[in-house]
């Protein structure tokens, strides 16, 4: 599964190549926002280069500080991810438009070529190059990433297989530090990978699945930064330069993450405690926007809002039962609750694995043909034998046609949004129960299934891989019942066999309609990606799709 890492309720050429995208903030004038207007305008940022930025200062944001500190595995999480990646080697580098390069610190040449219709990427590791406790990073490293990931050993809980599966080897080239990854096929989307190698003590199952919990093994790191602390009674994780690090110094002192529930997050912020802060909806949006030394930064959202059910519920095992709920869905009217007040307006995606502003994009939900029809919902739960009562709830054999819906942390907007979904099943007569629970307890509630209707984000930071993460999204649980999975896996192999992108992009499209003719998922919406950020902090906000050098962020002289 890949979804995990990924999943919210859920970012790298370098620095002085990144003047020509925009430099500072702007503040909301009143202009409308829409998904078109963001896509093509310049991300803001505030790029500036390492000779602009102060040496010294800390950087304090929220995230929740994870269980499972392996970024690798099924459990980690969206925080945990950005966790890691702030003392876990970054092998590649992007630019905010999307743009590719090796991360000099590491690598020090990428020779990609096909060999008798074969993918080979040969890495040049950088000699300096070495984990926290000395071990040198090279072939090993890759070795111990494909090996943990590629499906063939059951034991390892792994969070994606993705293109690790179609690995043929991994050897050493002229010497260790050469790393040659030789794939089956033409696997086109091979930058999508190694994007963090693993330390080969972390390669065995136990070490893998249990090793990080509540230790993130900071001496397996190699980076800028290292963890000075973990305080999981307080929520907190502390990093500092590393002086292991080989490279340009870290600009921070410190890098500080705080769990933090969405008010007590906002309240952070307003008080000073924070020093950058999503503004997602109306209740954060008109806080933050007028707060003095603050910017508002924004570019298109890199993620996609989806409705989820759950294959395993009993209640839903009917395909009648669950084309009613996602026609009992008035995604037009959700969209205006969940960005009231934000003056913005996008129209509804069809995909889940572009977004709407990239090439390739495709309606694949219209193919389908799910649309808000209410009394098509009506007429399909009447079939299946679901009677409304007097309380104009339904009912089958003595049981009530319920549905639950948690909500996690206690953000505005999600329960704004349940609320009116409530609304909306109970005109079909379907109780939806909403279940309020505590933020950290998204992967316990994905991972145990305790749901029947969810609402979550998909988010993917690539440009052009959204196809290559597409099994972790449709082939693997908790999102699709083991036969649709079971055919997923096998008609994504025929496609990783394609040598061309246009072509694979295409037969990917026609995938996705056939995932979405399960009435497992309803794309919801996109969205604007907008940050509160204290002025003066650089190279950190709405950046799009930017992965730059984390010892480049920092405070502007």
């Amino acid at each position: 599964m890949k979804h995990t890492k990924r999943i919210a309720t859920l970012g790298v050429v370098l620095v002085l190549g990144l003047t020509a995208c925009s430099s500072g903030g702007t503040t909301d004038k009143g202009e409308q926002r829409s998904r078109e207007k963001l896509a093509a305008a310049a991300p803001q940022y505030n790029a500036q280069p390492r000779e602009n930025l102060k040496d010294g200062g800390t950087f304090t944001t929220a995230a929740t500080v994870p269980d499972q500190f392996n970024a690798f595995h099924s459990d980690s999480t969206a925080g945990g991810w950005e966790i890691s990646e702030w003392y876990n080697p970054a092998l590649f580098l992007q630019a905010a438009n999307g743009e590719w390069s090796p991360n000099p610190d590491y690598l020090t040449d990428v020779k990609n070529e096909l060999v008798d219709g074969n993918r080979r990427v040969t890495y040049t590791i950088n000699p300096k190059a070495k984990f926290n406790d000395g071990t040198p990073i090279d072939w090993r490293a890759f070795e111990a990433r494909w090996k943990t990931a590629n499906g063939k050993n059951k034991e390892f809980s792994v969070g994606g297989t993705d293109g690790y599966d179609l690995i043929e080897s991994v050897k050493p080239g002229k010497d260790d530090r050469q790393a040659v990854v030789t794939y089956k096929g033409p696997w086109v989307w091979w930058q999508d990978q190694f994007v963090m190698p693993l330390h080969p003590a972390a390669a065995d199952p136990e070490t893998f699945n249990t090793g990080f919990v509540e230790n993130p093994h900071n001496e397996w790191g190699a980076g800028p930064y290292h963890i000075k602390s973990v305080d999981h009674n307080a929520g907190t994780v502390v990093l500092e330069r590393n002086p292991k690090w080989w490279g340009e110094p870290g600009k921070l002192d410190q890098r500080v993450f705080r769990t933090l529930e969405p008010t007590a997050e906002l309240n952070a912020f307003r008080n000073g405690e924070l020093d950058a802060i999503k503004a997602p909806s109306k209740e954060f949006y008109t806080q933050v926007k007028g707060m003095k030394d603050v910017e508002i930064r924004q570019s298109a959202i890199l993620s996609t809002n989806f409705l989820t059910l759950n294959p395993d519920s009993k209640v839903l095992q009917d395909e009648r039962v669950r084309e009613a709920v996602l026609r009992g869905f008035d995604r037009e009217t959700l969209l205006k609750v969940k960005f009231d007040g934000l003056n913005y307006t996008e129209k509804l995606p069809g995909s889940m694995s572009r977004y709407p502003f990239q090439d390739g994009y495709r309606d694949n939900l219209a193919k389908v043909g799910i649309t808000y029809d209410e009394a098509k919902a009506n007429e399909l739960l009447d079939a299946a034998g679901w009677k409304k009562g007097p309380d104009g709830f339904r009912a089958k054999d003595g049981q009530k046609l319920k549905l639950v819906w948690p909500v996690t942390g206690d953000d505005t907007g999600k329960k704004n949004m349940a609320t009116a979904a409530q609304a909306m099943m109970k005109k079909i007569g379907i109780q939806l129960s909403i279940d309020q629970r505590a933020g950290t307890e998204l992967s316990k509630t994905l991972s145990e299934k305790t749901y029947d209707a969810f609402n979550l984000s998909w988010n993917s930071g690539r440009p052009d891989y959204g196809f290559a993460e597409f099994c972790g999204l449709f082939c693997t649980d908790p999102w699709m019942d083991s036969a649709t999975q079971k055919k997923m896996i096998e008609k994504a192999r025929e496609i990783n066999l394609i040598a061309d992108k246009a072509q694979q992009v295409e037969r990917w499209n026609d995938l996705e309609v056939e995932a979405f003719r399960t009435k497992l998922m309803l794309p919801m919406h996109n969205g604007p990606a907008i940050w509160a950020v204290k002025k003066g902090l650089a190279n950190f906000g709405a950046s799009q799709f930017l992965i730059g050098p984390k010892q480049d962020i920092g405070w502007q002289k």
